[in-house]
């Protein structure tokens, strides 16, 4: 039967690795999901609170650097960056390595280019590699992806598909919208629910979201059945509600609508139930 581990992001926290622990743990979630630490000192210290602890760990990587990638920089410059921090995350033994890589400007060949030797390097630093869905980076939306991975079909994914319905102005629930291609090649799921004019919705239990709360939660069903008929026996989940103009904040005071750790315990205790289900059979 598989399993459901929740992992919590610290996209946004900035105190001490082992408060969030403290944290994750009282609220039901399983693990850590984060970028490498920046330097190797760090890494091996936070690689022993993690193997102390028996906190499992998913490394996130953005190659470029930064959030947003400088638009100069090409596929040489982003593989130097990747192969960097692989040797940062490698201390921290993470479960795989989830990479926002690339840049949106990139057409299909350059993309296809860049997955199969990004997936070399992972393969030699022998740690799992999979690439998220993100906006500014690759597989920005969601039809150029499919072109990608069809030239890539062992390559794994992070499905974040709130960006996809930012990009795509709309929920993706048309009949035309066959994701199953994307579904099979998924791999972790980042749970945050966006709306068809932005990445976040202020709260998802607010009514006024409840098609969109919807959509999110059919697609993860989607990919569960789709793991599970391909033999998982854990499924990873992070919940990533987050800061940096995505958390919707009041006017002129800036007062955030909600708190923001709030957001993703809610969140994981909606899909831990969601997962119940799921087992239950209600597919």
């Amino acid at each position: 039967m598989m399993r459901l581990d929740l992992f919590r992001t610290l996209w946004g926290y900035d105190r001490p690795w082992a408060e969030a622990i403290v944290e994750l743990r009282a609220a039901g979630f399983d693990g850590i999901e984060a970028r490498v630490p920046a330097t190797a000192a760090d890494a091996r210290a936070r690689g022993r609170l993690l193997r102390d602890e028996g906190v499992p760990y998913i490394a996130t990587i953005l190659t470029g650097p930064g959030i947003l990638p400088d638009q100069g920089a090409g596929i040489d410059a982003h593989l130097d960056d990747l192969r960097r921090k692989l040797d940062l995350a490698a201390p921290l033994a993470p479960r795989f390595v989830n990479i926002l890589g690339g840049n949106d400007r990139w057409g299909v060949a350059q993309q296809v280019d860049f997955i199969g030797r990004a997936q070399d390097l992972c393969r030699a630093a022998g740690l799992a590699g999979c690439f998220e869905t993100h906006r500014a980076r690759i597989l920005a939306g969601p039809w150029l992806t499919l072109e990608v991975i069809r030239q890539h079909p062992d390559m794994l994914l992070t499905t974040d598909i709130s960006h996809w319905v930012v990009v795509s102005e709309r929920l993706l629930d048309d009949p035309m919208d066959d994701l199953s291609d994307f579904v099979a090649r998924v791999h972790h799921v980042q749970a945050r629910v966006g709306y068809d004019q932005g990445p976040q919705v202020p709260h998802p239990a607010d009514p006024a979201h409840a098609r969109d709360l919807a959509f999110h939660q059919a697609h993860w069903r989607d990919v569960w059945r789709s793991q599970a008929a391909r033999g998982y026996g854990v499924t990873t989940m992070t919940p990533e509600f987050g800061p940096d103009g995505y958390l919707h904040r009041q006017p002129f005071t800036g007062t955030p609508v909600a708190d923001l750790w709030g957001l993703n315990v809610w969140m994981g205790r909606a899909q831990r139930a969601q997962f119940a289900r799921f087992l239950a059979g209600d597919r």
